[in-house]
């Protein structure tokens, strides 16, 4: 078993994630294509993710591709999570993750039903509630076009009806049936998430049917075939990498990844002590790079595309993760994570270095920081679906730069 070193690791990261500045896109949609999809809890992490790694462009370029062109889509995938990827890239998800999402899901809203006490006593009475509710759910959102939420709650009043969240617990919450089933709708690649009311940074989305969105539909793939293909995306982007790292990032079973591995020739290779997996179409080194700077945003997919991260991550995890395991915004410097970023009460863009990096390090990262700067203008960026970071704390009530 041959080795394959850290410092090559950090070279293919950075040629295949498109990080250095030789290898910068044109578009977003190779920025998406090649890093498999963008991470879209945030709405601004698709932006800045795709900024990062692009050699020009704003805001304009990536609306123009998600809601103009549509050569871009959200949908929900991998560990029910919401990504950004390419409409080819969508078919493979849809199949390998996304179905199965969307079956928890139903079993969710049912249990809902039940406990909230609509729809009927029984859960055959509550099956066949929802299965009438989805039609004038379908209905009502071919009618309209383009909707959000809340608009389509008040054409029926089954659509308005009210399910318990959390029940008990002191965030116990309500939410509309229509809410709820358009997410349900969009994991099972009926509907989408179109543009989001206000400006780029908004998370309230309107909805569409899938059919009026992209009138050929998402390709329809069998599962294993989507699952097989989706672990040889993640491996040539991510790889080499333990299989336990990819059983991660796509939220399957033990027994789903071995079968999606089994289906590819690949080769077992030495990680430092730990047995990671490369195609075995893709054993050649990547050159080593010329030095690169990067300001990723909070979830970015190239640090949550591993759950084994020691490797670029270093020490600095306590300082960079919330609780629940999130990133936010880090500082990367030649394939390792050296510090994080915020906006501080200003809006100004501020960072701080978790060790010393040197001269050439500092200036990089103050050009990627007026690059973003210049991108961002005056948008101030949200904190959405995670808590911040210590370091991100710190920076953003005013603490020291580095």
């Amino acid at each position: 078993m041959r080795g394959v070193p850290v410092a090559q690791r950090r070279a293919r990261l950075a040629w295949r994630h498109r990080l250095t500045p030789g290898r910068r896109a044109a578009g977003p949609v190779e920025v998406a294509a090649d890093l498999v999809a963008l991470h879209g809890t945030d709405p601004t992490s698709v932006y800045v993710s795709a900024w990062a790694r692009m050699t020009g462009g704003g805001v304009a370029e990536i609306e123009q591709a998600l809601y103009e062109d549509r050569t871009l889509i959200r949908l929900l995938a991998m560990r029910r999570t919401v990504f950004v990827t390419t409409l080819e890239g969508a078919a493979v998800l849809q199949a390998a993750c996304s179905r199965s999402v969307a079956a928890r899901e139903r079993r969710k809203l049912l249990g809902l039903l039940l406990d909230s006490g609509v729809g009927g006593p029984g859960e055959a009475d509550v099956e066949r509630w929802l299965a009438a509710t989805e039609e004038v759910a379908e209905r009502a959102l071919r009618a309209r076009g383009e909707t959000t939420a809340t608009e389509l709650a008040g054409d029926d009043p089954r659509l308005s009806a009210q399910v318990v969240l959390a029940r008990g617990k002191h965030y116990e919450g309500r939410q509309s049936v229509a809410s709820r089933l358009l997410l349900l709708m969009a994991a099972e690649g009926r509907a989408v998430r179109a543009r989001p009311r206000g400006s780029w940074t908004s998370h309230q989305y309107r909805w569409s049917p899938m059919t009026r969105w992209c009138p050929a539909g998402i390709a329809e793939l069998p599962a294993e075939e989507a699952e097989k293909e989706l672990a040889r995306r993640w491996l040539y982007a991510f790889g080499p990498a333990p299989a336990t790292d990819l059983q991660w990032w796509a939220g399957w079973t033990r027994t789903q990844t071995r079968r999606a591995l089994a289906g590819l020739d690949t080769v077992e290779v030495d990680l430092d002590g730990c047995t990671g997996l490369l195609l075995a179409e893709d054993q050649e080194e990547v050159a080593e790079v010329e030095p690169w700077a990067a300001l990723l945003p909070a979830l970015d997919p190239t640090p949550m595309g591993w759950h084994d991260r020691e490797w670029f991550l270093g020490p600095h995890g306590h300082r960079l993760f919330d609780r629940a395991g999130n990133i936010g915004p880090s500082v990367w410097w030649n394939g390792r994570v050296v510090g994080g970023w915020s906006q501080n009460a200003d809006g100004e863009i501020v960072h701080a270095f978790l060790e010393d990096v040197g001269g050439e390090a500092r200036a990089a990262v103050a050009a990627e920081t007026e690059r973003l700067a210049r991108r961002l203008g005056p948008t101030r960026l949200a904190v959405r679906g995670r808590g911040r970071s210590p370091l991100e704390e710190e920076l953003a009530g005013g603490g020291p730069q580095g």
